[in-house]
């Protein structure tokens, strides 16, 4: 019996992390659109019409905000949201869940957040402006990369994939870390404890066994109020909220609270709020840009920390903790795969757009960044693909090789 549950589960996870793939994969497909749908408006004879538009004020009194505002700290508190549901499930039932299976994911993550990070810094010594962006490159956008690895298919192995997938989570959640401990400005105590007791209050409600969404979502929405007003990035609200959802599904349940709203969150992410995210910040003029950008110690520090840190980071402490014994590289996954998976990670597109507009939000250098995330990122998903479909053509070779 007890056999036959474990299997169950073991299924339902299985399809979960199924779909999952997906999902991200099809949504960073609708993630690129949006971007090069924003290039083109920002570069075009309606430019001013998109500039307007994202300034556009929405709300009343205090939440008075540019459109610009309320998607980058409003809507992606939902992602920020996901991210936290997705982190809960994978480590407590999924890839995570063991200190074996987090060993390889976890310390690949830790060398992609750092080297990247040094690479920033060394090159902007000196200039404080310049190291407010050290961040940038530390997170790795899995959907972008996802939607990048589908276009191999089946020639990519799952257990890249999966791997790959818990790395995105581990170092968005030090990216969340990053966030609250270096781009919170102007702390309000006051209104901070306000928002600890409003997640307490949540937290109560699922220790007292309430399993309905509607009561989280409202006081979920208040926690978001304080914690804006707090100064205290607002999307940490969202990650905070994911943390009272109730997991672990009871005997007359379908799902869980947390699994149910994971699910209807997902395609809101994917198909909503992501694209427009991607809209409201891919926007980069050319023609605004300063004379020589490309070859600023910011930008090149930023396109570098991706193209070259990530790489550097994530296949160098894999390699090295599978040396060491300290993890196990995955299952059926050669190092060149491995190599290009850790290229691939250098596609930092969502996280490292939202750090450097918190970074340089309307200043002349937060469009440089943009043109630094766009060029490593872009050079990353080139390479890394090509690594790829190079590794798949030789295991075809191997194969039929070893037939004859």
């Amino acid at each position: 019996m007890q056999y036959l549950f474990i299997t169950h589960a073991a299924r339902r996870h299985v399809a979960a992390l199924t779909a999952f793939l997906r999902s991200e994969s099809a949504g960073g497909l609708v993630l690129i659109v949006s971007a090069l749908v924003a290039l083109g408006w920002a570069n075009s004879a309606a430019a001013p019409a998109y500039r307007a538009l994202l300034q556009y004020p929405l709300g009343m009194g205090d939440f008075a905000k540019p459109m610009h505002i309320w998607i980058n700290d409003g809507l992606m508190a939902l992602f920020f949201l996901l991210v936290g549901l997705e982190l809960r499930r994978e480590t407590t039932e999924g890839e995570l869940a063991s200190p074996t299976r987090l060993a390889a994911p976890g310390l690949a993550a830790l060398g992609g957040m750092v080297v990247p990070a040094a690479i920033t810094v060394a090159l902007n010594w000196g200039d404080s402006t310049a190291l407010r962006g050290w961040a940038v490159p530390v997170a790795t956008d899995i959907a972008f990369a996802l939607a990048v690895l589908s276009v191999l298919g089946s020639r990519v192995p799952v257990a890249l994939k999966v791997f790959l997938t818990a790395l995105a989570i581990i170092d968005d959640l030090g990216a969340i870390v990053v966030i609250a401990l270096f781009y919170t400005q102007g702390l309000d105590l006051a209104g901070l404890g306000l928002a600890v007791l409003a997640w307490l209050g949540l937290w109560g409600l699922s220790r007292a066994g309430v399993r309905r969404l509607w009561p989280y979502l409202l006081g979920g929405a208040m926690l978001w109020a304080l914690v804006f007003e707090s100064g205290v990035h607002a999307t940490l609200a969202g990650v905070a909220l994911a943390f009272v959802v109730p997991m672990g599904a009871k005997p007359e349940e379908d799902q869980a609270p947390a699994e149910r709203l994971e699910h209807k969150l997902g395609l809101w992410v994917a198909y909503g709020i992501l694209p427009l995210f991607g809209l409201a910040n891919a926007g980069l003029a050319f023609d605004m840009l300063p004379p020589g950008a490309v070859w600023d110690r910011l930008a090149l520090g930023t396109a570098l920390g991706l193209f070259v840190g990530k790489q550097i980071g994530v296949f160098g402490a894999a390699l090295l903790a599978a040396r060491l014994g300290l993890a196990r590289l995955p299952e059926g996954v050669t190092r060149t795969q491995l190599y290009g998976g850790a290229v691939l990670c250098g596609i930092g597109f969502t996280m490292s757009l939202f750090i450097g507009d918190l970074a340089f939000r309307q200043t002349p250098r937060g469009d440089e960044v943009k043109l630094a995330v766009f060029v490593g990122s872009l050079a990353s998903a080139a390479l890394g693909l090509l690594i790829l479909r190079l590794a798949a053509r030789a295991k075809v070779a191997e194969r039929v090789a070893v037939a004859e």
